[in-house]
């Protein structure tokens, strides 16, 4: 067993003993700061609730009315002058939204193509360099009660969009 492993062992129950001596110090008493903590977590997460009912209503109706599919058509032209597989545009366009739809398309285009083939690859490093920008917007600024959250959608958005584009760049350099 390398140092490594053993290092990976040790950490979590360094930190736990770490935390524990120093709420002792300072005499904090910590399983009550623990349960409150839980406690306020929890409150939290219901307070979320009703956001995430939205944006995943949003999402399946917007997969289930064939919206996607005709944006996917009209796009089609512009991703093939790109280089972009028009087979890759769903998760593309899903990525930013759920990162469990997401993966159930890469899932799928492993199913299909292989994920050893470019497609299996791009999907794979689509995945990695981008992120689900709506979800993480909708937890976080619906916990901290942010309503106005136009620049950070457009900054977010962006990201995903050069992150987009740049796998099918490396992507395309390295595997093709």
């Amino acid at each position: 067993m390398g140092w490594m492993n053993t290092v990976s062992i040790w950490v979590v129950p360094m930190l736990l003993f770490a935390v524990i001596l120093h709420a002792a110090v300072k005499r904090v008493p910590a399983y009550d700061a623990f349960v409150e903590g839980g406690k306020d977590g929890f409150q939290m997460a219901v307070s979320l609730i009703p956001y995430l009912v939205g944006m995943l209503t949003a999402v399946s109706v917007f997969r289930a009315s064939g919206a996607m599919d005709l944006v996917i058509q009209a796009i089609a032209p512009v991703l093939a002058l790109a280089g972009i597989p028009a087979d890759i545009a769903p998760l593309a366009m899903i990525r930013p939204i759920s990162g469990t739809g997401a993966l159930g398309m890469m899932s799928s285009l492993f199913d299909e193509y292989g994920p050893d083939s470019f497609i299996g690859r791009l999907a794979s490093t689509m995945q990695g360099s981008t992120d689900t920008t709506l979800y993480v917007i909708t937890i976080y600024f619906g916990a901290a009660g942010v309503k106005h959250i136009g620049d950070a959608l457009k900054v977010g958005l962006a990201a995903d969009a050069a992150g987009v584009a740049a796998s099918v760049f490396i992507v395309s350099v390295i595997f093709l």
